[in-house]
């Protein structure tokens, strides 16, 4: 069975390999923080207080895909944590790379 851990490695590979969504993009169109923002709202639990479309419609980050945004936030709660993790750790190479 695989970790929490080898689940958030696999989902930022693909993110760099099969979007494209490398470091260098995240310094250039991730300034603002989007990245851990988009983490955060990701990880709520729709059984909770937050309305899954006010998240949606309210809270996709700055400069981001609306349509892609609403996929993610519409997959099962334990595939937007995998996400929410390689969120945090692209927000953490980008961070580390601008010193």
């Amino acid at each position: 069975m695989k970790t929490g851990i080898e689940f958030i490695a696999e989902e930022r590979q693909e993110q760099i390999e099969k979007h494209g969504r490398t470091t260098e993009l995240d310094i250039k169109h991730n300034q603002n923080e989007q990245l851990s923002e988009a983490a955060g709202w990701l990880c709520y639990n729709e059984q909770g207080c937050a309305n899954l479309d006010d998240v949606i419609e309210d809270h996709c980050p700055d400069g981001w895909d609306q349509e892609l945004w609403t996929k993610m936030c519409r997959k099962p709660y334990k595939e937007r944590l995998i996400i929410a993790g390689a969120l945090i750790a692209a927000e953490i190479d980008r961070l580390q790379r601008i010193g």
